[in-house]
């Protein structure tokens, strides 16, 4: 029995309960050309526990059909996104003391 797939790929989307959509990108050479192009697949994986975020990096494995389109399973998530909000907000609060100190 052959060995299962495994990639790594970036959560694009969580909004599904128990579901992900993961983008994979891979490079291939023009055949013509030899210019090196990157090439984006996008796969929904089952995600049990939602536990994969908008961002974050997962390896996905092949599995059996759950869906129409859900033939993939996310084993593991390799590195947590950044959380943009938080960042955000941290950035205003740094922000704020300059413009008051600026104004006096």
């Amino acid at each position: 029995m052959a060995d299962k797939a495994r990639v790594q790929g970036v959560v694009t989307s969580d909004r599904m309960e128990q579901s992900v959509v993961v983008a994979v990108e891979r490079q291939v050479r023009h055949p013509l050309y030899g210019k090196i192009q990157r090439r984006t697949s996008t796969f929904l994986a089952h995600n049990e526990g939602n536990e994969a975020k908008l961002g974050d990096l997962v390896e996905i494995v092949e599995g059996r059909p759950m869906s129409r389109r859900k033939r993939w399973v996310v084993t593991r998530i390799v590195r947590r996104a950044v959380d943009v909000k938080a960042r955000e907000a941290e950035a205003q609060l740094a922000a704020e003391p300059e413009k008051a100190g600026g104004a006096s």
